[in-house]
């Protein structure tokens, strides 16, 4: 038996080579558990996050199946990870967008809401008696002043500003993809974010899929209202990359 075995117990104990498994394990189920892979790129106006949507069981009614949530008006989140972690997190970040409004007077900006989702996450970590929880949230809107946003928040509590991020199952193979493209993502259109972000989701996937099949919502421009595309919208996102493929 390994010596670092007893060290997994309690989420509040360090092994002797200062790792908590209990945090390890909770990326391990935020990564794995849903099998989806959600990817967020930040254009030159616009932000979006895209996914795949797995309707586990014909009975179920597609549409009241998601990982992508409005939290305000103009900010949204796509999460991955354990659907009920997410939906408790989405809800807790509803409430602390709404009480920001009510004692501030204006609307809360996207690195304030991710700082305080990423804090209480932190706060999860340090007691025996809680469980982190097991989802990573991606968050978009378009700032005031600094313009469009993406943050990634994970499961320990950290917050970062990226120009395109991952998480989930293929998070390393759709973060490849982005790096190679990540000084033209600085100018893109709304289009050519949407698109660019697709386009990631295919790659690290290896397959074609249908407008029903995934999932995609933007911020674009400083009044942009954060709002998901319909099928027919995404359809015409997928024939516009099939016809730049065969050019």
């Amino acid at each position: 038996m390994s010596r670092d075995s007893n060290y997994d117990h309690h989420i509040s104990i360090f092994s002797p080579q200062g790792r908590l498994y209990q945090m390890e394990y909770a990326f391990k189920a935020a990564n794995t558990s849903s099998g989806l892979t959600g990817v967020a790129v930040r254009g030159k106006d616009s932000c979006v996050v895209v996914t795949q949507k797995k309707v586990p069981d014909r009975l179920m009614d597609p549409s009241s199946i998601t990982s992508v949530f409005a939290i305000t008006p103009k900010i949204g989140c796509l999460c991955t990870g354990m659907s009920a972690d997410a939906k408790a997190l989405v809800q807790r970040a509803r409430y602390e967008a709404s009480d920001f409004q009510y004692k501030y007077g204006y609307p809360i900006p996207v690195a304030q809401l991710a700082r305080r989702i990423a804090d209480l996450a932190q706060v999860y970590t340090q007691s025996a008696s809680m469980r982190p929880l097991a989802a990573v949230t991606l968050l978009i809107g378009v700032d005031d002043e600094k313009g469009p946003q993406v943050f990634k928040v994970d499961c320990a509590g950290h917050y970062l500003p990226f120009f395109g991020t991952a998480s989930g199952n293929k998070e390393q193979e759709a973060t490849n993809f982005l790096e190679k493209r990540v000084e033209a993502m600085k100018n893109y259109t709304a289009d050519e974010t949407a698109r660019c972000a697709i386009m990631c989701l295919g790659s690290v996937l290896g397959s074609d899929f249908r407008g029903s099949e995934i999932e995609v919502a933007m911020v674009e421009g400083d009044g942009g209202k954060f709002h998901s595309l319909t099928e027919e919208q995404i359809e015409n996102h997928l024939n516009a990359i099939a016809d730049d493929a065969d050019a």
